[in-house]
This record gives C-alpha cells, sequence and structure tokens, in this order.
C-alpha cells in the first residue's frame, strides 16, 4: 500500500462520520487506532488549549458540553438569522454568535471558529485514520452532502476539505453514493428509493438503476430532522419526570442537560433491541439543601413508538413531494435502500414498509453505505474502470445526479424568475440575456436564490452577482449574457459576456453567508 495515490471517500454526518476507500478492487471501511469503524461528528476543547475530535470528544461532551460542538453540519452554510440558527440557540449549550456577512461562528473559551473550520477538524481526523491504515499520506478525497444541501452550504462543505488538507475532487450526494454502494456491479434494472434518515438531515431520492447508470429521477429533504430530535424529545420526557419526582426544574443546568441527551440517544438505541428500557441517571441534580438526586426512567419501545411517531411521519411528507415531482406512487418503487443511524430504529423500518408497501433492504450497514459509495466513486474518477478482488474487469458507474431545488434571479418587482428548474439534472447551464436599465450604466447586479417561492426573498438568498466594466451606452441597448451552470457537485457557476462585441465580462460573486478572504486566511493559518 505504501507509495500510491489513495482516493477516500468520507461520510460527514451530523451525528458520526465513516471513510473508506478501495483497495485491490475491494471497499474497505477504514478502523481507528482502537478498531472503530464509525466517529462522533463531534469536536471538544479542552481546558489546557488541546483539540480533541471523533470518539473521544464525545466522551467530553458529557462532562463539559459547553466546549464541545456537535451537529455543526446543521448550521453550517446558513444564515445567522435563519430559523434553523434561531432553533439551535435555543437549544445548544454550546455558545453560536454573529459573524461578519451574517454567518454564524461558535465561541468557545474566548475564541471564534468557522463553522466550515470544526467540519474541517472533523475530515482531518477522517483523513488521519485513512492515513495511518495506508501507511502513505492522503490528498483527495470525495465527500458527501445531504442532497437538499444548497450552493453556500455545498461551498462551506468544500471549504471544510480545503481546511483540513484535503483536495475535494468531487461532492455527492449521500443517497446517490448509498445507490452506488448497493447497485455497482450487480447488473440491477430497478427503481430504488434511497430512505436517508440521520442524525440531523433527512434525504428521499429516487433513482432508476441500469447496469451501471445511476439516474437520479427526483429527490427531497429536511435539513433539519434526524436522530437528535428523538433524543431531544426524550431528554425533555426525562426532564419533565425529574420534575414531577422532585418538584423542581433542570432547565439552566446545562451539564445535567447535556447527560440526559446522552442517556436519551441510550434509551433510544436499547429500545431498538429489547421491547423495554430502564435507566437510573445516577447524582443528576442537588436540592437546594445540597442533596444529590437521581433520576429512574423507564419506557417501553410501544410508548417510545407512540410518543415520536409524528417524526417518522414528517418523513414521509417529504417522500410525497419526491414520489409527485417524478410522476410516481410508492407501489412503483422496486426496492427501498434504508441509510443513516436512525433507520436501525424498528419504528422507522416499520412505517417505512407500510409506507412503500415492501420490506426496506437491510444487507449493508446503514451507518457505513454512504461512505463505501463515495470511495466507489473516488476509485472510479481516478480510472476509467474497476478490477475487483475477483480480477472481473468493471466499467466505472455513470452518476447522472439532478439539482434539489431551483436557482434563479430576482426581478426588479421582487419577484423570482427560475432560471434552472429545480430536478434539473447535472451538471447543466443556461443562457439569459440581460440588458442595461439606464443610460451609460457600466454595472449590473443580479441577486442570487434557490427555491421554489414565488417570491425572491422567501427564497434562500446565495449571494450576489456583479457585472462590471460595462461599456455604455443607451438603456436596453447594452446586452450582456449571463450563463448559469451548476457542476457536478451541485455548485453553482457563473459567467458573463458583452452579446455584442463578444468580450468575456468580468463578474464579481459575493456569497451571501460565506466569509471574507481574511476569515478564511485565518482559519487556513490556525489549521496548520
Amino acid at each position: 500500500m505504501a507509495g500510491e495515490e489513495r482516493v477516500i471517500g468520507i461520510d460527514l454526518g451530523t451525528t458520526n462520520s465513516c471513510v473508506a476507500t478501495v483497495l485491490d478492487g475491494a471497499v474497505h471501511v477504514v478502523p481507528d487506532e482502537r478498531g472503530a469503524r464509525i466517529q462522533a461528528s463531534m469536536v471538544s476543547f479542552l481546558a489546557d488549549g488541546s483539540v480533541v475530535v471523533g470518539n473521544e470528544a464525545r466522551q467530553e461532551q458529557i462532562v463539559d458540553p459547553q466546549n464541545t460542538v456537535y451537529s455543526a453540519k446543521r448550521l453550517i452554510g446558513r444564515h445567522y438569522a435563519s430559523k434553523e440558527v434561531k432553533t439551535a440557540l435555543q437549544s445548544f449549550p454550546y455558545r453560536i454568535v454573529k459573524g461578519k456577512n451574517n454567518v454564524p461562528l461558535v465561541e468557545i473559551r474566548n475564541e471564534r471558529y468557522g463553522l466550515p473550520e470544526i467540519s474541517g477538524m472533523v475530515l482531518r481526523r477522517m483523513k488521519d485514520i485513512a492515513e495511518r491504515y495506508l501507511r502513505t499520506p492522503v490528498t483527495k478525497a470525495v465527500v458527501t452532502v445531504p442532497a437538499n444541501f444548497n450552493d453556500t452550504q455545498r461551498q462551506m462543505t468544500k471549504l471544510a476539505g480545503t481546511l483540513a488538507g484535503l483536495d475535494v475532487i468531487r461532492i455527492i450526494n449521500e443517497p446517490t453514493a448509498a445507490a452506488l454502494a448497493y447497485g455497482y456491479g450487480r447488473g440491477m434494472n430497478a427503481r430504488i428509493a434511497i430512505y436517508d434518515f440521520g442524525g440531523g438531515t433527512f434525504d428521499i431520492t429516487l433513482l432508476e438503476m441500469r447496469d451501471n447508470v445511476f439516474e437520479v429521477v427526483a429527490t427531497a429533504g429536511d435539513t433539519y430532522l434526524g436522530g437528535d430530535d428523538f433524543d431531544h424529545r426524550l431528554s425533555r420526557y426525562m426532564m419533565h419526570a425529574f420534575k414531577q419526582q422532585y418538584g423542581f426544574s433542570l432547565e439552566g443546568d446545562t451539564i445535567a442537560v447535556s447527560r440526559l441527551k446522552h442517556v436519551a440517544e441510550k434509551v433510544k438505541c436499547e429500545l431498538s433491541n429489547n421491547p423495554r428500557a430502564v435507566v437510573n441517571v445516577a447524582e443528576l441534580a442537588q436540592d437546594e439543601r445540597g442533596q444529590l438526586l437521581d433520576l429512574r426512567f423507564q419506557m417501553s419501545r410501544d410508548d417510545f413508538a407512540e410518543r415520536h411517531q409524528d417524526i417518522v411521519q414528517r418523513t414521509f411528507l417529504v417522500c410525497d413531494e419526491a414520489l409527485s415531482v417524478a410522476g410516481m406512487k410508492a407501489r412503483d418503487i422496486d426496492g427501498v435502500v434504508l441509510v443513516g443511524g436512525t433507520t436501525r430504529m424498528p419504528l422507522v423500518r416499520q412505517m417505512v414498509a407500510e409506507y412503500f408497501g415492501r420490506e426496506p433492504l437491510t444487507d449493508i450497514n446503514p451507518e457505513e453505505v454512504v461512505a463505501i459509495g463515495a470511495a466507489i466513486q473516488g476509485a472510479a474518477l481516478e480510472q476509467d474502470h474497476f478490477t475487483s478482488a475477483g480480477g472481473t474487469r468493471r466499467n466505472a458507474p455513470l452518476l447522472l445526479d439532478v439539482t434539489p431545488m431551483s436557482l434563479g434571479v430576482q426581478t426588479v418587482s421582487g419577484y423570482y424568475d427560475v432560471i434552472i428548474e429545480r430536478n434539473a439534472s447535472i451538471p447543466c447551464e443556461v443562457t439569459r440575456t440581460f440588458t442595461t436599465g439606464m443610460d451609460d450604466q457600466t454595472s449590473v447586479r443580479l441577486q442570487i436564490y434557490q427555491g421554489e417561492s414565488k417570491v425572491a426573498v422567501e427564497n434562500i438568498k446565495l449571494g450576489e452577482i456583479e457585472l462590471y466594466g460595462l461599456r455604455p451606452g443607451p438603456r436596453g441597448q447594452v446586452e450582456i449574457q449571463v450563463t448559469f451552470e451548476i457542476d457536478t457537485n451541485g455548485i453553482v457557476v457563473v459567467t458573463a459576456r458583452d452579446r455584442e462585441t463578444g468580450i468575456q465580462q468580468a463578474t464579481r460573486i459575493e456569497v451571501s453567508a460565506g466569509y471574507t478572504p481574511e476569515e478564511i486566511a485565518q482559519m487556513l493559518e490556525r489549521g496548520v
């Protein structure tokens, strides 16, 4: 293995992450130095100035929640004023503050960090795990994102890779990666639904699989719906039980609340294997006399299902949306692949089987399947064929993905003019002609959005594009052709040219929720 350049596939998850690579035609999910194949997507900043990442940080989160960052993926690429960040401000124990350009920053021990920086630390940990296993430096990676991630979220994920010292050669959607893991080399001809229910995000993707061609028909998702929601609700039930037992609330006690969230996750997992879970949380808090108080809590699997089935039901509203876009019914699907740790829950599997009218496929570990697909894609990008472990030569897979939401610009009247429709195959490009609105106008500013509302400001603002250095002329006579492209990473690229002269026009793109060059330079310097 030494001396060979390897491409790794990384599933950068909200709750957990996983790394895999192809060796001698076979995919290997890479374990860490202790044999663990899954790492917590957590970063903990210790009092002595050191930083621990991954499963070590999970232990710190229990005792030091205010200095341990988790679920960074839920916030990456979002505006500080977004409802998702507002929710996090109320529920996350660590401090989130407003930075320049409306970006949320994490403030830990009087130091501010960008969300890509936190995700970059997790990616660096996965890189280190792979390098130790392969005994060679690794610089190239395929990194996965939720299918419903917008342009800014994808760009920030790519920045996280750069901060980790990785050349992210491709960003692919998690469900597409999962389909690749299931279908590659099997010669399948089927319509497949990838039901991806992770720790913080939910995606549904419908694909047509024909031999080694994987064509996405439709995708839909909710980037703020996942297993964390079960943990949060269950911890609230435990807090209520404590209040009923002792007469006072644990609200404001960050250590106790953090411990209960950790216990809630354990209860959820135990109920996946047993009909009842009983926990005793020793010395959870103390009363006004200083007496230490324990919490004894129990819940049956049936009671858990009754209290949480509405969370699962929310996923089917997203499934309805994707099926509607594809012009399909649930019964038209030939197979359902489960992805994400949340799909281990019997409640989820039962409700998915009822919705689609068939038992889901579970023969690949749902927490590893995305990294496996990313590794296959990584190997395919480096060579036009595989030689499998058995010596069989296979053609590289062809992925035909789609953009999850429409791309457009704001009109003078404030409406949203769609340029690239949702679920358009990518890569794709569309050219539009824009004209000046005033005499001798030398610049034009376009505001770019993604979303489905007819009113521009109700969509997600990606940023502004300024076309400058235009030749002066009467209004309406200077025409600029602007080409909007969505590349294979799902990232927006814009070019422009003067229609009359054919001269390439200068463009300046300012990402709406982006970082300044100085901030990026500081992150890079700090990451060295």
